[in-house]
């Protein structure tokens, strides 16, 4: 499945071949996000992913470096995180040896000019802007700083205008420097690949200066036994209502969270599930609802998203919650269960047949879990998963004292919108 190496430094590199493709994927992950930042550098780890493809000392321009990968037909891109961030190169085989070098030197040598930095500030609160306008997107900004209230795991990825504006090169530079070290870093070569790469790998990533010193970690969060009713609410005066509700989850690694990722697909995860069934084609409530738990190393969210007709909102989320009640209440028929488990099995057997995505799911484990599973040790754990386990989980879990909404619509206030909701 994959090869580990550890280079002098303190990087891991982790050699996962795939059969069947003409590709190679260079990843490298980095454990930083916006959890990790201070309230003065807010965004920072987004600015930075950006800044990496602005320049470097070999290729001092954003053209040349999309010149050159473009000139091979590559795929490339970036992406920040809560925890991590993420930057790769998907290049046909022959053109291996390019990514790596690429990516080893916009990691090693970007430039950080000013000048640069003051024009992708403005191209940043663009992005926020563009987030901001779409509320199918921004919902999700809004609910996740009312669940995770008081702790930097609620804020926006990208940060805010102001932070975007007001921080300084210099606590960027340093900000970087201390989280872009080889003890949080992993390299990860997928595909078409063997280890012939690996005489290059240590000429390039195994220059990267080891440091002995760890950045501050973040502070964990834990979600409070019961919290009082609370909504964060967003006036547009749209026909459609985005609604997100939100629930406590657990942790990537825990022993329940298999059970949670399968109550998220009975309930929302496909066209056969319960909420699909129920408010789309029973009720023609909506048009998109889904439901899902994502987990972090500490925490985890279980959330429910919708677009509701502003007119029949209590309808749909009566019949929302009449599902979530249904789920505390009653067992989960072991056929349904046996679906929702083939589902998820049938849809990570898909993703990793692609290389990039086999990259990274490997990856993501080695990053954060003390042990990578297979596919198939992988699927094993929500074999073990039971109906009364689920139910037991929804009812500790799933309960209105402990749930936070977020909506954007023609609501002047919070209470304005919990009133229409009947929440």
């Amino acid at each position: 499945m994959f090869t580990p190496h550890l280079l002098p430094n303190g990087l891991r590199v982790l050699l996962v071949p795939t059969q069947g493709t003409e590709a190679v994927t260079v990843l490298v992950l980095t454990k930083v996000g916006s959890r990790y930042e201070t309230d003065e550098i807010a965004g920072a780890s987004h600015f930075i992913e950006h800044l990496m493809f602005k320049g470097t000392t070999n290729r001092p321009s954003a053209q040349q470096i999309s010149r050159e990968l473009d000139s091979v037909g590559a795929e490339y891109n970036a992406y920040t995180g809560k925890d991590h961030t993420g930057y790769y190169i998907k290049i046909g085989k022959n053109h291996a040896k390019m990514a790596v070098e690429m990516v080893y030197d916009m990691l090693a040598n970007s430039l950080f000019d000013a000048e640069e930095m003051d024009k992708e500030r403005k191209v940043i609160i663009e992005e926020i802007n563009m987030y901001e306008d779409n509320p199918i997107m921004h919902v999700e900004n809004l609910l996740e700083a009312e669940m995770f209230v008081g702790n930097t795991l609620g804020r926006d990825i990208a940060g805010s205008r102001e932070t975007m504006m007001s921080m300084a090169r210099d606590n960027v530079v340093a900000f970087r420097k201390a989280h872009y070290i080889p003890s949080r870093m992993l390299l990860v070569l997928s595909g078409n690949v063997s280890g012939d790469l690996l005489p290059l790998v240590e000429q390039t990533f195994g220059q990267l200066p080891a440091e002995k010193a760890q950045p501050s970690a973040f502070s964990p969060f834990a979600f409070p036994a019961t919290r009082p009713r609370s909504a964060a609410t967003q006036f547009k005066d749209t026909q459609q209502v985005q609604l997100m509700l939100a629930f406590p989850g657990l942790a990537m690694d825990h022993a329940d969270t298999p059970a949670l990722q399968l109550l998220g697909t009975i309930m929302g995860g496909n066209m056969s599930s319960r909420l699909f069934s129920s408010v789309r084609e029973k009720r023609g409530l909506a048009y998109m609802v889904r439901a899902r738990h994502e987990s972090y190393e500490d925490a985890g969210l279980f959330t429910i998203h919708s677009g509701l007709d502003r007119s029949r909102l209590a309808e749909a989320v009566g019949t929302i919650m009449g599902e979530v009640q249904r789920c505390t209440s009653e067992l989960i028929e072991p056929k349904e269960l046996k679906a929702a488990r083939d589902y998820i099995y049938g849809k990570n057997l898909l993703s990793l047949e692609d290389s990039a995505d086999r990259g990274e799911w490997i990856g993501r484990q080695a990053l954060f879990l003390d042990k990578i599973r297979g596919l198939e040790e992988w699927i094993a754990r929500f074999d073990q998963v039971t109906p009364a386990q689920i139910q037991a989980l929804a009812s500790t879990f799933l309960r209105r004292d402990r749930m936070a909404a977020a909506a954007i619509g023609p609501f002047k206030t919070n209470d304005d919108f919990l009133a229409a909701a009947n929440l």
